[in-house]
């Protein structure tokens, strides 16, 4: 059988424009499988598969939230910490247009729009992580300093 082809997103564009490492993970996408089927496919622990969120303030300020698989965001602490009254996630449709990726493939690297990033403080203690690659079905695995670089995200605490 042969293996399964890579794609070639926004996110790898970006990651090989900055001359990024990484490795293309492809596995079988199940809809409202997230962090969990990837991690029981691959065999890799959920707490290292980074599931980006698209969400937004009171006034539709959208915002890119960085969160361990095994994890919840606590938006309320999220909401403290930026300093709005409230976060909540974006509808599917409208994160869609935020990132420019379809929900379920979104990646932090190449959205369509600049957004503030916030990633959980916890992940920034992780050797290497896995995040997705911009596609349903397409994660890739990172240095996570590699990411962060990238990324300059805001570091918060927000695991509940």
């Amino acid at each position: 059988m042969k293996p399964a082809k890579e794609p070639v997103t926004q996110a790898i564009r970006v990651l090989r424009a900055a001359k990024v490492p990484f490795e293309g993970h492809p596995y079988k996408y199940v809809d409202g499988g997230g962090t969990a089927q990837f991690a029981e496919e691959m065999g890799v622990d959920e707490h290292l598969v980074i599931k980006t969120l698209i969400m937004e303030d009171e006034k539709g300020n959208p915002l890119i939230v960085l969160m361990h698989g095994d994890r919840q965001v606590s938006t309320q602490a999220l909401a403290r910490t930026v300093g709005v009254k409230r976060i909540a996630p974006c509808d599917p449709k409208v994160a869609d247009r935020h990132s420019g990726y379809q929900v379920g493939g979104t990646s932090p690297f190449g959205t369509r729009h600049a957004m503030p990033v916030y990633c959980e403080q916890g992940i920034a203690t992780l050797p290497r992580i896995y995040i997705n690659g911009g596609k349903r079905g397409y994660i890739i695995s990172l240095d996570t300093q590699d990411a962060l670089r990238l990324l300059q995200p805001t570091l918060v605490e927000m695991a509940v």
